[in-house]
């Protein structure tokens, strides 16, 4: 739901990420940048780098030991950032409380945990990276305010995974955020909100993207600019590619596709409010912002056949088997309703006569166990047919335009990957991309390949 026309249009909402806050120096970076542009007035932050995943370490329950090392180590990096802040009793006060509570749900998670006991715990690493950066600043003589984001973004109570609620966060919002944009820089937590009974919950990892789109969208702001260690969106991770090249403006679909595939520069959902609203996308690096960046836009001139290629690790293949799928019908929905009772999500499916195949991402959510198949779902499913799963595999997509109606796809795309398993092919469902599933361990080189054929030949 866009907001409507307000005077507080012209403004920006910029997310920092983990790496961008990760100690005094990045921050520093940070307020460097939204000093230089006094139309950001929102600032949505992520945990300090490395914070979120210690504590969902200490949410899944650990001895002893382990967990005074892992609070040691968020400790630690809260502490190096206070230490060279001036006049720093008070920020450490709050800290060290906040670090009591950590160790205190931890204590508790390691006799028995739950997804809403590991959204608690998680949150805090959103918490403290805010109450630290507001300090910075103010000790930079800049006005800033502290804004506990779960005032509100609504949720659902589906924990790890929590789904907005646009009507109530859109109200609450114009109610308690905007009359704040004139008058000061309003700090907020990425990633975490609330449900109906006042708990806690999370929206998956990456989630702080979200976050800062959902608030553009309901501010109606100018722009949202997504900070992070990458100087924009590129044809593929240059981790794995050297030289793979920036791309200076790309149109939202295209982005999606990249977002929902893997592309780890933006969060799959981040889209959505700014596609809804037509809000521009900026994404650009917190540590060279002189550097520029890419345009995520509605439209883009003369889009190319090929755009990028995104990278999905630790997939999992899930073959169903079953003679009644013959010349049935219901087999198919009988499946899928199973899998939503188990708040499964498919990504991509084929089918033959007699059996189907889907993946699922394992990856994106705080859950304690990290395992989508439960032993309930795999008895589940074993009344209903013969079930194969086979782990670690990797979702290799080609995003482009049009795909789906251009000649000669298939030789361009199998005939370099002639050496290479492919497991699962999806085509067809989209004219921005081409999915093909393959073992993990193959997945660089397989990217490495179509890279150079598809960007480099």
């Amino acid at each position: 739901m866009c907001a409507v026309s307000s005077p507080n249009s012209q403004y920006v909402v910029a997310k920092f990420g983990g790496t961008s806050v990760a100690d005094f120096d990045a921050m520093n970076n940070c307020a460097d940048i939204i000093l230089a542009d006094t139309n950001v007035r929102v600032i949505v932050l992520s945990a300090s780098a490395g914070v979120t995943n210690l504590l969902v370490a200490l949410a899944a329950g650990c001895e002893s030991d382990k967990r005074e090392n892992y609070l040691k180590q968020i400790r630690d990096i809260q502490y190096a950032i206070i230490d060279r802040l001036n006049e720093a009793d008070v920020i450490r006060e709050e800290i060290d409380r906040l670090l009591e509570n950590i160790e205190m749900l931890s204590e508790a998670a390691s006799l028995a945990t739950s997804e809403a006991l590991t959204d608690e715990l998680v949150s805090h690493g959103e918490v403290m990276s805010t109450l630290l950066f507001v300090e910075l600043l103010r000790q930079r003589n800049m006005g800033a305010e502290w804004f506990d984001i779960r005032r509100i973004m609504r949720t659902n109570d589906n924990f790890g995974r929590a789904e907005p609620n646009i009507l109530q966060i859109h109200t609450l919002t114009m109610e308690h955020l905007h009359p704040r944009l004139n008058d000061t820089i309003v700090i907020t937590q990425g990633f975490i909100g609330r449900e109906e009974k006042g708990r806690t919950t999370t929206l998956g990892r990456g989630g702080s993207d979200y976050t800062a789109a959902l608030l553009g969208e309901a501010l109606g702001l100018q722009r949202v600019d997504i900070w992070t260690d990458v100087p924009g969106i590129y044809t593929t991770d240059p981790r794995i590619v050297p030289t793979a090249k920036r791309i200076n403006k790309i149109a939202f679909d295209e982005a999606a596709e990249m977002a929902t595939f893997g592309a780890k520069i933006l969060h799959p959902a981040t889209l959505l409010p700014a596609v809804r609203c037509g809000i521009p996308v900026f994404v650009g690096s917190s540590k060279e912002p002189q550097a520029g960046g890419t345009v995520v836009c509605d439209k883009t001139g003369n889009p190319p056949l090929f755009r990028a290629l995104a990278l999905r690790r630790k997939q999992t293949l899930l073959t169903l088997h079953s003679l009644k799928m013959l010349h049935a019908r219901g087999f198919l929905a009988e499946v899928f309703t199973l899998l939503s009772r188990h708040n499964i999500s498919v990504d991509l499916i084929t089918t033959s006569e007699v059996s189907i195949a889907l993946t699922l991402d394992t990856k994106g959510s705080t859950s304690t166990n990290g395992n989508l198949l439960t032993n309930a779902l795999l008895t589940e499913l074993s009344k209903l047919c013969r079930v194969e799963v086979e782990e670690d595999m990797a979702l290799v997509a080609i995003i482009g335009n049009e795909l789906s109606r251009a000649k000669g796809l298939g030789k361009g795309i199998f005939g370099v990957l002639e050496p290479f398993n492919i497991r699962m092919i999806s085509c067809g469902a989209s004219s921005h991309n081409v999915c093909l599933l393959v073992p993990g361990n193959d997945a660089e080189q397989v990217i490495q390949t179509l890279h150079q054929s598809l960007f480099e030949e």
